[in-house]
């Protein structure tokens, strides 16, 4: 997965302007980090592409049986409070959240930072580069947020002014209090 970053400093993109930018290109994925650069990244491989669906699945399957919130894939956007635009591999919001967005707001690029998400290194990715995602997530609200590596089995564990834990080779991940109940599986993921 190759990725690029613009500097759009002289330019003045506004969230209309690069919601349709994203809408207009499908076949790439686009985040805006919060210094507003551009950042492009093709679509993932076949491999993690997989790890991907089966990672939002495990979450989607258990939402379903709790309707605790909505579950989101990696194609859904976010408008972090820092101004960022990011798009986790998986993320998850809590009902209340959800019916406290208009019905425009729900159509488009999500005005709040998810309050679980994860990350799933690709073998192309930087690691530093997503260590940093994840602690801008943190930083904007997430309470809790995997970053899982399959090259190494290993999953950084991102909470609420705590320090990252590093589980090495774990079978499985708690949701915590967060996603009560929820377990993920990481056999098939290794």
């Amino acid at each position: 997965m190759t990725q690029f970053t613009l500097n759009l400093e002289t330019i003045d993109l506004n969230d209309e302007q690069f919601f349709q930018l994203c809408q207009n290109n499908r076949d790439l994925r686009f985040e805006r980090n919060a210094n507003g650069e551009l950042v492009i990244m093709s679509p993932a491989g076949g491999e993690t592409s997989n790890r991907n669906a089966g990672l939002t699945a495990q979450l989607w399957i258990w939402n379903q049986q709790y309707k605790l919130g909505k579950v989101f894939d990696s194609s859904g956007g976010f408008k972090l409070p820092n101004g960022s635009d990011r798009s986790p591999d998986a993320s998850w919001i809590p009902l209340e959240k959800w019916k406290h967005l208009t019905p425009e707001q729900q159509k488009k690029f999500l005005p709040l930072c998810p309050d679980f998400v994860i990350e799933l290194r690709s073998a192309s990715d930087n690691l530093k580069t997503l260590q940093n995602k994840m602690k801008e997530y943190q930083e904007n609200g997430t309470c809790l947020g995997w970053l899982i590596d399959p090259q190494n089995k290993t999953v950084e564990i991102y909470r609420s002014n705590q320090e990252v834990e590093i589980l090495e080779n774990p079978s499985t991940l708690s949701g915590e209090n967060i996603l009560p109940q929820f377990t993920l599986n990481l056999e098939q993921i290794w």
